[in-house]
């Protein structure tokens, strides 16, 4: 199996996330990294994909509001369009090289769909897929949202996995431009609070098996 680094540097701002994915896809593009996972959380911030208006026709709130809430809105880079992110929610960022033989995208999606929907399933939750809308759903609400970036098969951005995420912020937007269906967290399907320590270490397991990875260590960021 090929070696997977993971981090988990914990709260970190969306620019400087965006600052450390660059730097990651550089190295791995140059070997001087393997495949790297980053698992973090960031402070509230509503980001904007590339493609039209990248989905700011779907923040609904307006800037006073946004600005009373302490939310700045950051445009990313990555496919997809308007999501929330926050703290209690884990931020998968993967800097994976998907040469020789993963050079798929729909595949590549597919496989973070699936990393979720054990994660979920860890917990007692069913959770699958919907045709025709990307990332991960319990019943009619996403718990997991993908948005990502691919660049000569080195891939950056990733997913977002609802722990213990503010659901009222969602209501600022609409989420990934699906006005019809819900979100959820991984909290709110069980009842329960869920660590999110132990739900990282659950995506480390499930993304390993996925990916047919080998990982050893969590080294921290210097």
């Amino acid at each position: 199996m090929r070696e997977l680094i993971v981090r988990r540097p914990g709260l970190v701002s969306y620019h400087d996330a965006l600052t450390l994915q660059r730097a990651l896809v550089e190295d791995r593009r140059a070997g001087r990294i393997p495949d790297t996972l980053l698992l973090l959380q960031h402070p509230p911030v509503i980001t904007v994909g590339v493609k039209g208006d990248g989905g700011r026709s779907n923040v609904i709130a307006d800037s006073t509001r946004l600005s009373r809430l302490g939310i700045e809105i950051s445009e990313t880079g990555r496919g997809g369009d308007v999501t929330y992110h926050g703290p209690g929610q884990v931020v998968g960022y993967p800097i994976l090289d998907l040469r020789p033989d993963r050079r798929d995208v729909h595949r590549y999606v597919r496989d973070l769909e699936e990393v979720m929907i054990g994660v979920c399933g860890e917990y007692g939750v069913a959770a699958g897929r919907i045709a025709g809308l990307t990332g991960t759903w319990v019943g009619g609400e996403k718990i997991g949202a993908i948005g990502i970036r691919i660049s000569r098969w080195i891939t950056s951005h990733g997913f977002a996995f609802n722990v213990a995420t503010n659901l009222d912020h969602f209501n600022l937007i609409v989420p990934c431009g699906i006005s019809d269906r819900g979100v959820t967290s991984l909290d709110h399907a069980t009842g329960q609070q869920i660590p999110i320590d132990g739900v990282e270490d659950t995506i480390v397991r499930h993304f390993c098996r996925v990916f047919q990875r080998a990982t050893t260590a969590v080294p921290a960021i210097a």
